[in-house]
């Protein structure tokens, strides 16, 4: 069963604007590339650089909590490490996120922004080596089937943006919903092999009008009332490198197919 990659995304600072990408290099252990590099520390969070461990979104500045993190729009250059950063009411901002004077910053325009929805001191953290800020600390790379939104949103009676659900790889082509019963099972995201992790887990960041930055819908209640569970998109992780690219075959699993790669 094979669809196809529809979009390509990556999210520099977590919680803050997907970048469109057409094509990336994926590797095990790696992550997505330059996806959740950075996250804005909402209060102390325990984070330790020199030991990096997994820390819960709630400690940062997410949709889930701030709505109006959408209203910044940031954009990234890799080569650089510079940010570009816009928001209705603010000056823009531009600087290095590799340099700490920078990163403080960009921490202060956040704050003018985001005024009293901030609950602590904001600080930017740079993810250190292959760690990378995601909502679970096994989850390398997030794909959502278009099919499933479509069908979430005909349920619901909008029609609702994918990019709420935040996924690195959006993938036409797939059976609605057949992405929940593919735990450990392998697939080909373009040239590199994968395994399914698990089914994500979907909380109040999907409420959030990414265009808006408005909370306008309940998406989590929506989706247990029609399905009864919380569930839209999978977590993989790479087992063996490769590139993916806009229009690549993402191959899913093939029910009384062998267990393998392509299959």
């Amino acid at each position: 069963m094979s669809g196809h990659a529809a979009a390509i995304f990556r999210h520099p600072i977590k919680g803050f604007t997907p970048e469109a990408l057409s094509t990336v290099q994926l590797a095990p252990g790696e992550g997505f590339p330059f996806d959740r590099l950075y996250a804005v520390e909402n209060g102390p969070s325990g984070f330790d650089p020199a030991q990096p461990a997994f820390v819960p979104k709630q400690k940062f500045t997410v949709l889930a909590h701030i709505p109006k993190v959408a209203a910044a729009r940031t954009r990234y250059d890799e080569a650089s490490g510079r940010l570009h950063a816009s928001a209705p009411g603010v000056p823009d901002f531009l600087g290095d996120l590799t340099a700490e004077m920078d990163r403080n910053a960009f921490a202060a325009w956040l704050t003018a922004l985001l005024g009293e929805d901030v609950r602590g001191e904001l600080k930017v953290l740079q993810a250190p080596g292959e760690h990378r800020f995601t909502d679970h600390p096994l989850g390398q790379v997030s794909l959502v089937n278009l099919a499933s939104v479509r069908d979430l949103g005909q349920k619901m009676g909008v029609e609702l943006d994918p990019l709420r659900f935040r996924a690195n790889v959006y993938v036409e082509g797939w059976p609605a919903w057949a992405e929940n019963e593919w735990s450990g099972k392998r697939l080909m995201l373009g040239w590199a092999r994968a395994e399914v992790f698990k089914p994500i887990v979907r909380c109040a960041a999907t409420h959030v009008d990414p265009t808006t930055a408005e909370r306008d819908l309940d998406v989590t209640k929506a989706l247990f009332d029609n399905y009864g569970h919380l569930l839209c998109g999978i977590y993989v992780k790479v087992t063996s490198p490769g590139a993916l690219s806009l229009g690549d075959a993402v191959t899913a699993p093939t029910a009384g197919a062998p267990d393998e790669p392509g299959a």
